[in-house]
């Protein structure tokens, strides 16, 4: 075991790092790739004095030592056995032709097994998470896409398909994704038979490429709302595809819009900003309500990168273009949720991290106080980010940071899962940290504990 205690210690030492250190990067790393295993920050020294690591850690310890130090490092030079679990990244087997045969090779990729129980999908950061909104961005106009063989396929069919993917969409509003990806992917599978066996026109053909596109758009951000980030991009770069087949540059910016505010979760808030800027860059602005979501994009990413101009500018660009009441082409059914109510939630966001306390609660409470607008995740995260205002605010207001706080633990644990919202409760408990000998705080703490855990929150 002499290779483990030598090229391990080693590498620790290049970094400067104690095995503590090693164990607390090593849990965010896993987080970052979706993965829910966490160890011990002391379990370092068991390797370090011979012990094999248990799976994925074997595969995830090579990966992030390599990428931090610049050497090649794999299991067996750490004198651990060669793993079956290969590490790739999210994009692989997805760079493809922007062509509609590209399309629907990167779909059946991402849907179909793939031997998936082999890979372990790692998240793309920096270049490579943003290389894919560059390629959509300047990609050729599609050809026809209609299809002449097969049995003719109605057009009426397709209405039927989107009422489906409406009927998903409202679902996930209500109960989050791990309830709803199985049936997305059923759904998703269904279309993308249809487009490959069926004859239709070109007019009826763009149409199931746009359905597919946003089934995987709607699938990706079921993954990323439970952590599963590597598997949120596949989706997303195969949702890219079939929107640029389809001719939809609305849903290919919603796309990256989405993608962004990935990137600003995983702390990559340039990447976040390259990808919002090159959907408000890559749309026509024919819709108000699109318009304002990729504004409010922008603003989010901008309030993480802690620039307060464009941030603001943002967000009045965003209020003011919900209040244009003619589209040119329509609004798209996907943009459903594009309400005031959830442009003053994004603000209060963006002024949450801007430290903006009484910007960030004005809008928040518009938010909350708003009707028919009552979606239980996002309900739960407004009720989050409200509670910590109060907390963070010079002058805490406990009462109220621990009563809002409670009405989100209470709605994520009873009714909608969203490990993206239990994030922002792990905020808020972080963020009541110096008042934690209040019997009030320590009573909230322990209320939410069992959440906090049941996601691995670290």
């Amino acid at each position: 075991m002499s290779g483990t205690v030598d090229l391990l210690a080693q590498l620790l030492a290049r970094l400067g790092w104690r095995p503590e250190q090693f164990g607390r990067h090593l849990n965010e790393f896993a987080g970052r790739q979706g993965r829910p295993e966490r160890i011990h920050l002391k379990t370092p020294y068991k390797w370090l004095a011979g012990d094999v690591p248990r799976p994925p850690w074997p595969t995830l310890v090579p990966v992030l030592l390599g990428q931090l130090t610049g050497i090649h490092v794999t299991a067996t030079a750490l004198g651990w056995p060669e793993q079956d679990l290969v590490a790739v990244p999210a994009d692989a087997g997805l760079i493809l032709p922007w062509t509609p045969v590209g399309g629907l090779h990167a779909t059946r990729t991402v849907i179909e097994a793939e031997s998936m129980h082999r890979r372990m999908f790692l998240t793309l950061i920096g270049a490579s998470a943003t290389s894919p909104a560059h390629e959509w961005l300047i990609a050729a106009v599609s050809g026809d896409t209609s299809r002449t063989a097969g049995t003719h396929l109605p057009p009426e069919i397709v209405e039927h398909l989107d009422t489906i993917t409406d009927r998903l969409r409202r679902m996930d509003d209500q109960l989050g994704g791990t309830q709803t990806l199985a049936l997305v992917r059923q759904h998703l599978a269904t279309v993308i038979d249809l487009i490959e066996q069926r004859r239709y026109d070109d007019t009826v053909g763009r149409r199931l490429h746009t359905t597919a596109a946003e089934l995987l758009r709607l699938a990706g951000w079921l993954c990323f709302d439970d952590s599963a980030h590597p598997q949120a991009q596949r989706f997303w770069i195969a949702a890219l595809h079939q929107a640029h087949t389809a001719g939809d540059r609305a849903l290919g910016a919603n796309i990256l819009g989405f993608m962004s505010c990935q990137a600003k979760d995983l702390g990559q808030v340039r990447s976040a900003v390259t990808l919002a800027e090159t959907a408000r860059a890559g749309y026509p602005a024919a819709s108000p309500r699109v318009s304002a979501i990729l504004d409010l994009r922008a603003a989010e990413a901008y309030a993480n990168d802690r620039d307060t101009t464009p941030c603001r500018t943002a967000i009045d660009t965003a209020f003011e273009h919900l209040g244009n009441p003619r589209p040119q082409h329509g609004d798209p059914a996907w943009s459903y949720w594009a309400t005031d109510a959830q442009a003053h939630a994004q603000a209060g966001y963006c002024y949450l991290k801007l430290e903006d306390w009484p910007r960030a609660r004005h809008h928040l409470r518009s938010a909350i106080n708003s009707q028919g607008d009552q979606f239980s995740r996002e309900g739960a995260l407004r009720d989050a980010l409200l509670a910590t205002t109060y907390a963070r605010q010079d002058h805490p207001d406990l009462d109220k940071a621990l009563h809002l706080g409670r009405q989100a633990v209470t709605t994520l644990r009873d009714q909608v899962t969203s490990a993206r919202c239990v994030k922002h409760v792990h905020r808020l408990v972080v963020s009541l940290h110096p008042y934690r000998r209040d019997p009030k705080v320590r009573h909230f703490t322990e209320q939410a504990r069992p959440l906090l855990r049941a996601y691995a929150t670290t």
